[in-house]
């Protein structure tokens, strides 16, 4: 028997343009508040960033059957985006205006099984240290009793944000 999903997102140039002209902070508080769209990526596994502060981000995630693997859990790579996008938010919303990061690594770590009927969890990141060109963040998710059914660490290279005419702002 056949199952299909339907996935719908909105243009993400929107909040490309706007990453790079505000603040880390104030740009995923905008878009929690749904002035800005998320990711496609989010809307594709089904997640939300819920929380932002300075060094800190936290995501919410109910996993389905459509995230599994072929022996019935869900997919490490789902484990692996949900810690990167929490450890790298939490990056960016240390971030101010003009500049933006990418990851260089993430080291995961999967300590328990996620299924369908584990209920929803939160991938919560943390900066552990912040320079110039790099930060080092840390990401754990965990279930509805706290139980961490993974951990990951990242680092991050953090640049000037090119303002389209070649030149470097901030």
């Amino acid at each position: 028997m056949g199952r299909s999903r339907t996935v719908e997102w909105e243009d993400p140039a929107a909040s490309a343009r706007a990453a790079g002209a505000m603040a880390g902070l104030d740009f995923l508080r905008e878009m929690i508040a749904g002035r800005l769209p998320g990711p496609p990526i989010a809307a594709l596994l089904g997640f939300t960033l819920e929380e932002v502060e300075d060094g800190r981000a936290v995501f919410a995630f109910e996993a389905g059957e459509e995230h599994y693997n072929p022996i019935g859990s869900v997919h490490g790579g789902v484990y692996a985006t949900l810690l990167d996008s929490a450890a790298g938010c939490a990056v960016h919303s240390t971030l101010p205006q003009g500049t933006a990061y990418t990851s260089l690594d993430l080291s995961t770590r999967f300590l328990r099984p996620l299924t369908a009927g584990t209920g929803k969890v939160r991938a919560i990141g943390t900066v552990l240290s912040r320079g110039r060109r790099t930060a080092l963040a840390e990401a754990g998710l965990y279930d509805s009793g706290d139980r961490l059914l993974a951990h990951a660490t990242s680092t991050c290279m953090i640049f000037l944000v090119p303002d389209g005419s070649g030149v470097t702002r901030a």
